[in-house]
Parts: structure tokens; sequence; C-alpha cells
């Protein structure tokens, strides 16, 4: 009584079909995970899709006022920036008297 091994054909037949058995799988998950992953930012793409139009108005009418007054521009940041300076420098100020 002699086995007869599986030719090197029906190997790699038997592997692609593991393979592909296995892809499946992975695109069933991938399915799954995609619909949790929706559901779970909901909230914030309703939210996001409120905000965006109003935020895009607000950007281009900053660009407008840019364009016509540069100068107002160049001020403003430099004063966002100190106000985050200050800001940051406030709460080191609250740490180290907290210790």
């Amino acid at each position: 009584m002699t086995t007869k091994s599986p030719s090197a054909r029906q190997l790699r037949r038997q592997r692609k079909a593991a393979l592909e058995t296995q892809i499946e799988q992975q695109r069933v998950d991938l399915m799954v995970e995609s619909s949790r992953w929706l559901g779970a930012t909901q909230q914030i793409d309703s939210t996001f899709q409120r905000f965006k139009l109003p935020t895009y108005a607000l950007g281009g009418l900053a660009l407008l006022a840019s364009a016509r007054h540069p100068h107002a521009l160049v001020r403003f940041a430099q004063r966002g920036i100190a106000g985050v300076l200050l800001l940051r420098r406030a709460q080191r100020l609250l740490k180290m008297l907290r210790r």
C-alpha cells in the first residue's frame, strides 16, 4: 500500500484556495469594522458637516480682508502668537504654583 503524495500542482491549488479563503475573511472583517467605525464617528461627522460651510465662509472673508489690508493680517498673526505664548506661560506658572 503506497500512498501517492500530492503533486506540486495540487499543492498550489490547495494553497491558492486557502489564501482565497483568508482574503475573503479579511474582506468580511474589514466591512464589519468599517461599519463600526462609521457608527462611532457619526456624531463627529455630522458636527463637521454642520460647521463646514460657515467655516469656509469665514475663511473666505478673512482671505478677502487680508488681500485688501495685508498689514492687518500680519498684526493679527503677531497678536495670535503672543496670545498663545502668554497662555503657555500662564499654564507653566500655574503648574509651578500647584507644587
